[in-house]
């Protein structure tokens, strides 16, 4: 059984919260290159070393749900009753993630991340390192019968399925249309011959 968390984490939480609520209002009010770290932790009333202590760089600020959301996609995989198949987990938390990213007041975050070459440069590292762990989450998966280069595939597309529909007209449509290709490539991946995928030393 899960036991909720204590009032250390409680209130590790809370400051954490708070650091990355008063950085993106500092950031949308006067310019994400004009504030600084100082400017946050005078701001959120805290040490600039409690600041790093939360978050690795001033990027990282601004993708606050960065962990949280890697967690939810790796846990899709590894959180699955037995016998569960994998691709509808996975869907759900796509379009959880969508939606987050496409709720109110989330186009001005992303005018300022468009308009920051550091903030692309970051948001691609984190997409890159969000579908390395998802891949190493399914290639580590007994019930799942494929190659690490499938593996590797699949998460690349699950993390690209965010992108193009963040940017749809219809989101949530989007996802559901975009996992339908992916369901049908994994199913074709699934029957291929041999073990794990691979085709064997005869051809057969």
């Amino acid at each position: 059984m899960t036991m909720p968390p204590g009032r250390r984490e409680r209130k590790k939480a809370a400051t954490r919260q708070k650091i990355a609520d008063t950085a993106l209002r500092l950031f949308l009010e006067h310019g994400y290159d004009a504030v600084g770290i100082r400017d946050v932790a005078n701001e959120a009333d805290v040490a600039v070393t409690t600041v790093f202590s939360h978050f690795a760089a001033k990027e990282a600020l601004v993708f606050e749900q960065d962990q949280d959301f890697e967690r939810r996609l790796t846990g899709a995989v590894t959180g699955r009753a037995p016998g569960e198949p994998l691709l509808p987990g996975l869907r759900r938390e796509t379009h959880a993630l969508v939606r987050h990213c496409t709720g109110s007041g989330a186009a001005p975050i992303w005018r300022m991340i468009d308009a920051s070459p550091a903030l692309r440069e970051y948001e691609d590292s984190m997409r890159l390192r969000h579908a390395e762990s998802l891949a190493a989450a399914i290639a580590a998966d007994p019930g799942l019968s494929q190659t690490a280069t499938a593996a590797r595939a699949l998460a690349r597309f699950v993390i690209d399925a965010y992108s193009v529909a963040r940017e749809a007209d219809d989101p949530e449509a989007a996802v559901d249309e975009i996992f339908h290709m992916i369901e049908a490539a994994w199913e074709v991946a699934s029957a291929a011959p041999g073990p794990r995928g691979a085709v064997p030393a005869d051809g057969r």
